[in-house]
């Protein structure tokens, strides 16, 4: 049996959108709650004194196995349950975590999986890299039939290791000083992240306060390099909804109006998050936390089309109380296309280059191109390069 909390197609449940604040290029759409429940609170755990951290995947975290390795600056705490969530939020926030060993001149933290139960009605996950560890293991296991084109390397350890870049919030000062500037609505728990009015990422949590807290980490977190990409352009231009004072003759029809221009507000930022929104995803389940459901999931991975990933929590009714995405590159999502594609051929390269419409040499060269050139033979490559200098 499926479980309904488990998302098929992202929908913003159980929140509404209010005008945006601009400040140069940077768009931030507040995102709110009417109805906060009070029974999944979140609060930000500090790691950010050791430049990397080692994540064990499978096994003990100073043991071989799988690890995820990455600057990780802070966790979070997740509390659920109606009285359970106020009694234990705040009382091990800051519990020590994690060792520290020294390798060279640095310090590495050594952190035991994405997501690690605390106690009865918390745990500590990772925000946003329980997201990318998720992408990077995509077909991670690469091919599981020895194919003639495939190195040795491929065969024995798959995509071992899978590299992808990001940018740190801090690299761009207008988003450090949009977050700065704009103030904090009273029912805000969220934001749309707008960089020349293309969608970079959504956050929301469940409760006010906590967003609150929560409010700065943004510049802690990793954006795709559209956050830099739009560095020359003007600044995006403010949106203005007027109001219609032919409608108005008294009090009661001011607010009306002002309702109706709210929600052609919160229409008209929904489309433009619509590559988010309303799109089908793919998602997996984390971690089942009482009622409440933590996945991660990501969009089509169609070239042509706007892609995210992202985990989020969703309660027994299905509204939408977390959210992280970030929006991958054009270079990101067509290096998971093409892992996809292969994946669905059985890493099989000649119907793997049917499927897409091009010939073996030309997918050979593709995987080159995306960064997967070590997957494959020498030769096989080398034979690849020839036929298209011969222009067959």
């Amino acid at each position: 049996m499926t479980d309904t909390r488990l998302i098929q197609r992202l929908e913003p449940k159980g929140l509404r959108l209010a005008p945006s604040q601009v400040f140069g290029r940077i768009r931030l759409v507040p995102v709110l709650r009417d109805e906060v429940k009070g029974d999944l609170r979140f609060a930000r755990r500090d790691y950010s004194d050791a430049p990397l951290s080692v994540v064990a995947l499978e096994g003990a975290p100073t043991s071989r196995g799988l690890k995820y390795v990455s600057y990780i600056p802070h966790g979070m705490v997740v509390s659920w349950g109606n009285r359970q969530a106020e009694a234990v939020y705040g009382t091990r926030l800051q519990a020590p975590e994690g060792k520290k060993v020294k390798v060279g001149p640095f310090s590495v933290r050594l952190l035991h999986r994405m997501v690690h139960r605390e106690d009865r009605n918390q745990l500590r996950m990772l925000p946003l890299h329980l997201a990318m560890e998720g992408f990077l293991a995509l077909h991670f296991g690469g091919p599981d039939i020895a194919w003639a084109e495939y190195s040795r390397e491929a065969l024995s350890h798959g995509l071992s290791p899978r590299v992808e870049g990001v940018v740190p919030g801090w690299a761009s000062s207008a988003l450090d000083g949009a977050l700065r500037t704009f103030e904090v609505h009273e029912q805000q728990v969220g934001l749309l992240l707008f960089n020349a009015d293309e969608l970079l990422s959504a956050f929301v949590v469940a409760h006010p306060d906590d967003y609150r807290l929560l409010h700065r980490t943004l510049l802690e977190d990793f954006y795709g390099d559209l956050l830099l990409q739009y560095g020359y352009l003007l600044e995006a231009p403010e949106l203005g909804l007027p109001l219609d004072a032919k409608r108005v003759s008294s009090v009661e029809d001011l607010r009306t109006e002002v309702a109706r221009m709210r929600a052609d507000w919160a229409a008209f930022h929904g489309f433009m998050a619509g590559g988010l929104f309303g799109v089908e995803v793919t998602s997996r389940k984390v971690y089942e936390a009482g009622p409440f459901l933590l996945q991660h999931f990501h969009t089509s991975l169609v070239p042509s089309e706007e892609n995210h990933l992202g985990e989020a929590i969703v309660g027994p009714d299905g509204t939408l109380e977390y959210l992280k995405t970030y929006r991958l590159s054009a270079a990101q999502t067509r290096r998971a296309y093409l892992l996809q594609q292969l994946a669905a051929s059985s890493w099989n390269m000649e119907d793997t280059a049917e499927k897409l419409g091009s010939t073996r040499q030309e997918l050979l060269l593709r995987l080159h191109n995306a960064g997967f050139g070590y997957l494959l033979k020498d030769h096989v490559l080398e034979e690849a390069r020839r036929s298209k200098a011969r222009g067959s």
